[in-house]
């Protein structure tokens, strides 16, 4: 039997001889009631006695006011004794004896607040929970709300997963980790936490200013090639970025009787006399939540309504949401036919690659170039600007038209992108329409230096809610400095992250680029993405 079950069941017996002088269930309860109602009765007596001007109160009191003063003060006593709060204080005072003997504790103190006890007519020690999930008694996913203890919920679910499944999870890290701080926010039945390494590249020299890049990844070579982008642009002066755009959207699906009717409502909302009406009531819910556009399309009698707003440091999904719940409220009022199939139609359009992200931008909308010299084309990424622009049209732009590519004209924009999201606590997933970009490159000065740019679209970042708020992603964001909410200038810590992916997919993409037209991809990944230690145990 291992430690922490003989802990749960010392725990358990301990709680058995605390309890052992409690006054039963019924009992307490009568006594509850009885109390509940001489309060009720000597406030009403009380009020009596302060209202009849015939008998007004004096000092020192009657035998029959005294009796009901002490009435209600034995009253409120015993029930603030309920919860745990002594007269006289606002916290918590612990029951004299408790675990550590020397006394009994207040029966009712003890019946409300006994130590690791459960809900719902379940207690016991971590054994008998853990046997309580795995037969199904207790369902998983209800141990953070039982137990009120985020990490003990994890420890024993961890435990129960151990034997339904018949696999232990050693390897799964368990400490180190603030459950309560995902709790509601980031992961559900959370069991233990995947271990990522994080590099650093750069510095990136980027609109003037130097950023350390941290990169989460399991790809050797990602960081070391990034890092040599980022060295040819701080040698040839840096990078530019500009942010173009700055809309999240989201795009509910309605159904209306006809496709008559579903283009009056397209009339109606897209009309410009009445979007100040609609983004009044879209702001509603939100301080940073400001709606910016509205763009329908029709399909049949559906019709999907394309709303656009700007978020913020927030990347924004569930501000808009709300936003859009609002508005579709008050369309309900002149469009009482109106349907809502979904709250989103797919036109947003959220960790897919689609047209609409490709072509009107979602997120934010960033471009970056860089100038960089001939002579450190050839020092730094071993080939000539003239390779580079021939390799990045037949490639980036020829073969992926060939592979009938959606915004993926790029070497590898994902892997910088989700390489980033993982670090600084972004959501994955939405890698998808983050890393669709261009890449172009062209002979500039007579044919000497090389002019790169990456125009990336749809970049849905943000630097407060989800992710950001556990300790590791927060601390890589602070690296940056964009850390939390701009109080200053909403919105700006965010804007600022954009274009930081922005700048290290420019040096991501320069340096994958100059691999191949030097003809040092296998000789790079041979060195920094193969362990040695594995290739010897594979031949073996």
């Amino acid at each position: 039997m291992d430690a922490r079950r003989v802990g749960g069941r010392i725990a358990a017996a301990r709680r058995a001889l605390a309890a052992g002088g409690s006054l039963p269930v019924p009992v307490l309860r009568i006594t509850n009631g009885l109390a509940m109602i001489s309060l009720v009765l000597s406030s009403c007596d009380l009020l009596r006695l302060c209202s009849d001007s015939s008998r007004p109160l004096r000092f020192p009191l009657g035998g029959r006011e005294f009796a009901t003063v002490l009435c209600q003060l034995a009253s409120v006593v015993y029930l603030l004794s309920l919860f745990g709060v002594p007269s006289g204080s606002g916290h918590p005072k612990a029951p004299a004896g408790g675990d550590e003997g020397g006394g009994s504790p207040h029966p009712a103190r003890a019946a409300a607040n006994a130590p690791e006890a459960m809900h719902a007519g379940v207690e016991g020690g971590d054994e008998e929970i853990v046997a309580a999930v795995v037969s199904g008694a207790l369902p998983s996913h209800h141990l953070e709300s039982r137990l009120g203890d985020c990490r003990r919920a994890a420890r024993l679910r961890r435990e129960a997963l151990r034997r339904v499944s018949g696999r232990g999870v050693e390897g799964l890290p368990f400490d180190g980790m603030d459950y309560q701080a995902i709790l509601g926010q980031c992961c559900e039945m959370p069991v233990g936490y995947v271990q990522v390494p994080v590099g650093v590249a750069g510095p990136l020299l980027l609109d003037g200013r130097q950023y350390h890049v941290p990169m989460a990844t399991t790809e050797g070579c990602l960081v070391a090639s990034v890092n040599r982008g980022c060295r040819a642009i701080a040698a040839s002066g840096g990078a530019v970025s500009v942010l173009l755009r700055d809309a999240m959207s989201r795009a509910p699906v309605v159904k209306l009787p006809s496709a008559k009717r579903a283009a009056e409502l397209k009339s109606f909302v897209e009309a410009a006399a009445n979007f100040e009406t609609l983004a009044s009531v879209f702001k509603r819910s939100s301080r940073f939540g400001r709606l910016q556009g509205i763009h329908c399309a029709l399909a049949g009698r559906n019709l999907y309504i394309r709303f656009t707003c700007s978020t913020g440091d927030a990347m924004g999904m569930n501000m808009v949401s709300k936003g859009v719940e609002n508005v579709l409220g008050y369309l309900q009022n002149d469009f009482p036919d109106m349907d809502l199939i979904s709250l989103s139609g797919n036109y947003c359009s959220d960790k897919k690659p689609t047209a609409v992200n490709w072509i009107e931008g979602r997120g934010k909308s960033v471009v970056c170039e860089a100038t960089i010299k001939g002579g450190v084309v050839q020092s730094v990424l071993k080939t000539t600007v003239q390779k580079l622009v021939e390799l990045n049209i037949i490639k980036n732009l020829t073969g992926s038209a060939v592979a009938g590519a959606l915004g993926g004209f790029n070497a590898h924009a994902s892997n910088i992108v989700t390489a980033l999201f993982i670090a600084t606590g972004q959501d994955p997933a939405q890698n998808v329409e983050s890393s669709q970009c261009i890449t172009m490159l062209e002979a500039v000065n007579d044919g000497d230096d090389l002019h790169i740019s990456v125009t990336m679209p749809s970049i849905e970042v943000g630097t407060i809610g989800g992710g950001t708020c556990l300790a590791s992603q927060a601390s890589c964001l602070n690296l940056l400095g964009v850390r939390g909410p701009n109080g200053d200038s909403p919105g700006a810590n965010a804007k600022l992250l954009a274009t930081i992916v922005a700048g290290s997919v420019l040096a991501g993409e320069l340096s994958l680029l100059g691999a191949l037209a030097a003809g040092q991809l296998v000789n790079s990944h041979l060195k920094y993405n193969r362990s040695n230690k594995d290739v010897a145990s594979a031949a073996s």
